[in-house]
């Protein structure tokens, strides 16, 4: 007998509502407007992500293990620049940025260090990256290899979503070809060894923080999505069998219905995508899984506190539009890497949501409301417009190339910012509600990181290097080095026996730049 979902007042819940007028196929039916789960959160709840990472792998695995304690059900790990970048602790270009804003990662032993103490076979691990992605994961396989955990056990997601830089982020490395190639080779990759593993993650989160609006988000996104699925495509790989491995990150604004809609609106148009532009018959193929975070531009260092609030309600869209996935940002992070006090309120709010409100009880509960309806429908036409304009430039890679999204993206951006600084858009605590003669904001602690950190993890490096049969680390690398320059090469394989081999991050990555060169935008 199936659970009864009561009101304080003892009224049930019904799993689904809806109204005479409205067609809309139930949730877990295409084109899954409603969720792609008939269920969804009364058969399970969404996974709670804290996205964490800061210092050396010491610090950052007690603040995972610190998180699983407080009831976290996933960990999301924030890499350091250098890292992002496939820079060395060592390397000159790295000054000043070692474990600055995520953890730093330069070989095995450091992977090692981040999940020390933490089954990897029994949680979902995101990583978030994606120029390096490919050495990120190798790192995390090898990892899972030597404490004798079998690979279809691995779940979790990788960014690994390259195009977004070009778009958003900047943090790429080599040029766009060789790029898409790494992705690829990565993805066909983990379709056959890691069947649990979400090998991409295409994040229109990047996008809206870099100043889109949410039809944009969508737009972007897909376009993005379409470039990756026509390579893997080309590889020979059909469809139905990598397309419901494909992930996405969407970020939640402010505008309340707006967000709510937009979740609903993506779903539609990936459903009918895969369907109808890449003939894909397995309904999980047509599903859209996303992971949520709120949005961190819209955090204010002007009354921190207040961000308390806009992360809840961002939160609760995001649960109304049915995310599978979701990270809320901490109050302090305008100012600073989240505090642990920060971060163990930011997760307290996702657990109110999810069992104090009432709000999982039943699926899809804002079906049928004239506006978000109305919202829905209208953000899927633009949506669907915008991803036509990509497709008419010859889809994504040639629009990057002519600058187009980029273009777009700075315009909204700007448009944004004008309304913000002539108070036609409301910020409060910025612009309005702003205490006169105020001598300061009120003082939050803040975490801090110690210079200290960027010299241990020098000498770290060094002993390892120290430690290893140079020789094997050599053959490895020049092996990767010659599989690169064979296009027919799959370049994992030798990504992962050099990460076996004692090579470093920055040595992998240098053996690819001798090959493939660096993008200059």
């Amino acid at each position: 007998m199936e659970n009864k979902f009561l009101t304080s007042s003892g009224i049930e819940i019904s799993r689904v509502y809806n109204q005479a007028a409205d067609a809309a196929p139930p949730p877990g039916e295409y084109p899954f407007t409603r969720g792609i789960h008939k269920d969804m959160y009364r058969g399970r709840l969404w996974t709670m992500r804290q996205y964490a990472g800061f210092g050396s792998s010491k610090e950052t695995n007690k603040r995972l293990r610190w998180l699983l304690e407080q009831g976290q059900t996933g960990l999301s790990t924030a890499f350091d620049l250098p890292t992002q970048i496939g820079l060395d602790a060592d390397d000159p270009k790295a000054a000043g940025e070692v474990g600055r804003v995520g953890v730093h990662i330069g070989a095995l032993q450091d992977m090692e260090g981040l999940f020390e103490g933490i089954d990897l076979a029994s949680v979902s691990t995101s990583l978030t990256i994606n120029a390096t992605a490919p050495v990120l994961l190798a790192f995390y396989v090898a990892t899972a290899k030597r404490r004798g955990i079998p690979l279809e056990r691995l779940r979790g997601t990788l960014q690994n979503d390259i195009l977004k830089e070009y778009l958003a982020r900047g943090t790429y490395i080599f040029p766009l070809e060789p790029s898409l190639r790494l992705v690829t080779d990565t993805i066909v990759y983990a379709n056959r060894h890691l069947p649990a593993f979400h090998p991409i993650s295409i994040s229109g989160y990047h996008i809206r923080e870099a100043g889109s609006n949410a039809v944009q988000e969508i737009a972007f996104t897909f376009a993005n999505a379409e470039a990756y699925i026509r390579r893997v495509l080309e590889r020979g790989l059909p469809v139905d069998e990598f397309a419901p491995k494909l992930a996405f990150f969407f970020g939640c604004h402010n505008h309340f219905l707006e967000e709510i809609a937009k979740f609903r609106a993506a779903r539609k148009l990936w459903a009918r995508l895969m369907r109808e532009d890449f003939g894909a018959r397995d309904p999980k193929s047509c599903q859209l899984r996303f992971h949520v975070q709120t949005c961190g531009s819209t955090l204010t260092s002007q009354q921190p506190q207040n961000n308390v609030i806009r992360v809840a309600l961002q939160a609760m869209a995001a649960v109304l539009g049915g995310c599978q996935s979701l990270h809320t940002n901490s109050y302090d992070e305008a100012l600073a890497l989240p505090s642990q006090k920060a971060a163990e309120l930011a997760l307290r709010s996702q657990q109110i949501l999810a069992h104090e409100t009432g709000i999982p009880d039943s699926v899809d509960p804002v079906a049928g409301s004239y506006a978000v309806e109305a919202l829905t429908t209208e953000i899927l036409r633009r949506a669907e417009a915008a991803l036509s304009q990509i497709r008419s430039m010859g889809g994504m890679t040639a629009a990057i190339a002519a600058g187009y999204p980029q273009k777009e993206i700075e315009s909204e951006a700007y448009r944004s910012q004008k309304e913000i600084e002539s108070g036609e858009k409301s910020v409060v605590g910025v612009n309005c509600y702003r205490p006169e003669g105020r001598a300061k904001e009120q003082e939050i602690p803040l975490l801090k990181i110690s210079p200290k950190i960027e010299a241990g993890q020098v000498k770290k490096l060094a002993a390892f290097k120290k430690r290893r049969d140079g020789s094997k680390a050599s053959r490895a690398l020049d092996a990767l080095q010659k599989a690169a320059s064979n296009q027919s090469e799959n370049l994992f394989p030798y990504i992962l026996a050099a990460v076996e081999n004692s090579a470093s991050l920055g040595e992998i990555i240098g053996a690819l730049k001798r090959v493939f060169g660096e993008y200059k935008a």
